[in-house]
């Protein structure tokens, strides 16, 4: 029997599913990696929460560099997890109170003259919540006198059903640590004061404590939802129960969490947009210029779910029974070839983040009529296409079904992207 499944990059002719003894293998290792991912995302996060009650309690220009230098750390394994996002609904539920992006800064705290005021868009682009120990929101009058993990999730997060409306998760805490980055298509990342968390009349920007307590109760938060996903990958826990109850499916979920990563959303919505409209707010890590990490680590974590091997932060290897060996079972040209364009991306990805480490960020990159950066971009995105090309490849040959590739206009129907 053949089957077809069309996604972004067209339909492709499926042959009848090949029966392996080792998929329940592939599918415990994925898991075993997502725990040790998701740990890592842990620890580093409570480490991050340390360095920020540090800048709190006894605020520093060096409390503050320890607590940026922490919130970079946390960003390594994080961005590692992100291939587990579209396979797996538990995580696509999830993600979004942990990661969204790009968020309306107004919305948390002060913002330059320039950043612009409430829009028929959004209504709460400059509300400041750090400001106002009262506000409206839908009509309602919320008292945020104690700014805690609740009111941030219960109230502001998506208020209004607007999504850039981002109250929690990374994106959150480094507007706190960095402040805005000011500097357009030029060098430099945000530069928020220490000051900004001093006391008395040493404080910048008003209201200090207040911002010190958004600040804290936004890591706080994120320690207990990152701690809430490790647990749904421990044995019993509902993930890889979710995973492992039908191995075809199973099967399915890992290839579409790859595709999908790979084309729409890497490619497409923080790679080739952010070229199309030469806007350095189309970058993923804006305030701390540290997009070119997401983007290697996210890179990095569709090649380490594939080859079944993830290094973690404390050097150790989680190892097992991949999906490559699965592949190169059925062919192992098609494994061979899935390999070795994951290699070129990361080739790609290294490029591009040596490019970075060298002084060229990537919102320079991104500025118009600059041909090395576009060069550097495209790069990588023509490497990500590629492939996902190889990933689809790679289900018709196990004749997986179910499987789903995100879109994305800027790739899809770039004329939409201007309208």
């Amino acid at each position: 029997m053949k089957l077809t499944f069309t996604t972004a990059l067209g339909t492709v002719l499926l042959a009848a599913a090949p029966a392996y003894a080792d998929k329940a293998a592939v599918l415990d290792n994925y898991a075993d990696i997502a725990l040790a991912k998701y740990t890592d995302s842990l620890i580093t996060a409570q480490a991050l929460l340390a360095a920020v009650t540090d800048l709190t309690e006894t605020p520093s220009a060096e409390a503050l560099q320890a607590a940026k230098a922490a919130w970079l750390a946390s960003r390594v394994p994080y961005q590692q997890t992100e291939v587990y996002r579209f396979g797996n609904a538990i995580v696509d539920d999830w993600e979004g109170k942990v990661n969204a992006w790009p968020l309306d800064e107004g919305l948390i705290d002060y913002v330059d003259a320039t950043y612009g005021y409430a829009t028929d868009e959004n209504e709460y682009a400059a509300l400041n919540v750090v400001a106002n120990a009262t506000f409206t929101l839908s009509g309602e009058r919320v008292d945020s006198s104690d700014i805690t993990p609740a009111l941030l999730e219960g109230a502001l997060h998506e208020a209004d059903g607007v999504e850039s409306n981002v109250a929690t998760g990374y994106h959150a805490i480094e507007f706190l640590l960095w402040g805005q980055d000011l500097n357009g298509h030029g060098a430099g990342a945000g530069n928020r004061p220490w000051t900004d968390y001093a006391t008395g009349d040493a404080c910048t920007g008003g209201h200090c404590d207040r911002r010190a307590d958004y600040l804290t109760a936004a890591t706080t938060l994120l320690v207990s939802d990152l701690e809430w996903m490790a647990a749904q990958w421990q044995d019993g826990g509902d993930a890889r129960a979710q995973l492992t109850a039908d191995e075809d499916a199973g099967i399915s979920s890992i290839l579409t969490g790859m595709g999908s990563l790979s084309y729409g959303e890497q490619a497409g919505e923080r790679m080739r947009l952010g070229v199309m409209l030469n806007d350095p707010e189309e970058e993923h890590d804006c305030f701390s210029d540290n997009t070119h990490n997401s983007h290697f680590y996210d890179a990095l974590g569709i090649r380490n779910v594939y080859l079944g091997s993830y290094t973690r932060i404390d050097g150790t290897i989680v190892r097992g029974t991949s999906l490559s060996s699965l592949v190169a079972q059925a062919d192992a040209g098609v494994d061979a070839e899935l390999t070795a364009r994951l290699d070129a991306t990361m080739m790609e990805m290294s490029e591009l983040k040596t490019a970075a480490e060298a002084g060229f960020a990537y919102d320079m990159m991104l500025e118009r009529g600059n041909d090395a950066g576009e060069a550097l971009i495209m790069g990588a995105v023509n490497a990500l296409v590629d492939q996902t090309r190889s990933i689809e490849r790679a289900v018709s040959t196990l004749g997986v079904s179910g499987f789903a590739v995100e879109g994305s206009d800027s790739l899809d129907n770039p004329d939409a992207v201007f309208h």
